[in-house]
């Protein structure tokens, strides 16, 4: 059963019963494989404990792995999830259950940092000792027939264990992603209704998208009247970024809300008058302090100084 922090990667990478079923008949895994493994299970079960103490001595005594597995608490809940998977092979079965129950597993080693390198290399020294472990047991032909059934689980398993980490990486990315989005579009509120977003950097299509989204999302859950949009970080203001400006500010009216555009330096200035962009929809300073009193204005406030 998933628990509440493993990702749910049944319906991430769609793993219906049509795609497990695709991936069953690509890695040639048939009802006679399983069956083959399932009668096998007392003898996996004789095994398992020095299967699994091997394949833990590899990751031990190798020094780039020990690294990540320091903690003799955390080995032994690894261990613990290792033979429920190593049982699990000879379960006879291969259903959906199964497929999520190894994305469990993966999702374990992933969590506690261990490369997918170094994951995947020591199910070598898995299958090593499981084909020792039979060689014991069978008659050479039946060793060999179970060791090939198992050795396409296992190689299906990893596929599933390659799955759970790309997966689990591409949610990294798309969080520091949104993280840097974040601190890139800051929407700060300078007074009741008013908020300020001071741009700093290049503003392409994509950013300005976020901009966008950004700034009609603060608009509307502040219920903001007045938007200061403050561009005096901005590296280079063009037609492009002149437009991306222009947009936001209808969006924003569209909202009830007014914008006003600050940082505007002479070359911006001057630019903008040369490129002929009309932004007269917006209202404009070139400070921001201006900006702020101007902003307050159109509340029916000002800005006075303290009695002494």
């Amino acid at each position: 059963m998933r628990s509440e922090s493993q990702p749910d990667y049944m319906r991430r990478l769609k793993l219906d019963a049509d795609e497990l079923a695709n991936r069953r008949r690509f890695f040639g895994i048939t009802q006679e494989d399983l069956e083959r493994l399932g009668a096998l299970r007392p003898v996996a079960e004789r095994h398992m404990t020095s299967i699994i103490a091997g394949f833990y001595d590899l990751l031990l005594e190798h020094p780039r792995t020990r690294e990540f597995l320091g903690d003799p608490q955390l080995v032994n809940r690894l261990q613990r999830a290792q033979q429920s998977y190593f049982l699990g092979l000879f379960d006879g079965r291969c259903d959906l259950a199964y497929v999520e129950d190894r994305l469990r597993v993966g999702h374990v080693h992933e969590r506690v940092g261990l490369p997918l390198k170094w994951y995947l290399g020591a199910y070598n020294r898995y299958l090593q000792l499981s084909a020792a472990a039979l060689r014991k047991e069978l008659p050479l032909a039946e060793a060999q027939l179970a060791e090939a059934s198992l050795q396409r689980l296992v190689f299906f398993d990893l596929a599933l264990a390659v799955d759970t980490y790309v997966a689990a990486q591409i949610e990294t990315v798309a969080r520091h992603r949104a993280a840097v989005d974040e601190l890139s579009t800051p929407v700060i509120r300078v007074f009741d209704r008013v908020l300020l977003l001071p741009l700093v950097g290049t503003i392409d299509s994509a950013r300005a998208q976020g901009i966008m989204e950004t700034v009609l999302k603060r608009v509307s859950d502040q219920e903001a009247k007045v938007m200061i949009i403050d561009i005096a970080g901005v590296a280079v203001v063009d037609t492009q970024v002149a437009d991306h400006l222009l947009r936001a500010t209808a969006a924003v009216r569209l909202l009830g809300a007014s914008t006003i555009l600050t940082g505007i330096s002479p070359q911006v200035a001057r630019t903008v008058v040369e490129l002929g962009v009309d932004i007269s929809a917006m209202h404009t300073r070139s400070r921001l302090a201006d900006g702020i009193e101007l902003a307050l204005s159109l509340l029916g406030r000002k800005i006075t100084a303290a009695a002494s």
